[in-house]
């Protein structure tokens, strides 16, 4: 087994004991990646949704939905 997947195993099984919804870990992750991802691009949004693999529309949604607004650029 590979590292990574040695760590997210270990990142579930810890998640899982301490009684974590999977809806709240998806939307969790989503929110960091996309974060992330942001960071990553300067805030750009069009650079930041072809990383993600995402129209720029769903990227600005997540966003408000997330409130990740602070330092994205336009």
């Amino acid at each position: 087994m590979t590292l990574l997947r040695e760590q997210l195993e270990r990142l579930i099984d810890d998640l899982v004991a301490r009684g974590v919804r999977y809806e709240d870990a998806q939307r969790e992750f989503e929110k960091r990646f996309i974060a992330h991802v942001l960071a990553k691009a300067d805030g750009n949004l069009c650079k930041a949704a072809g990383l993600l693999g995402m129209h720029r529309n769903t990227l600005s949604r997540k966003i408000t939905e997330y409130r990740l607004r602070d330092g994205v650029k336009r």
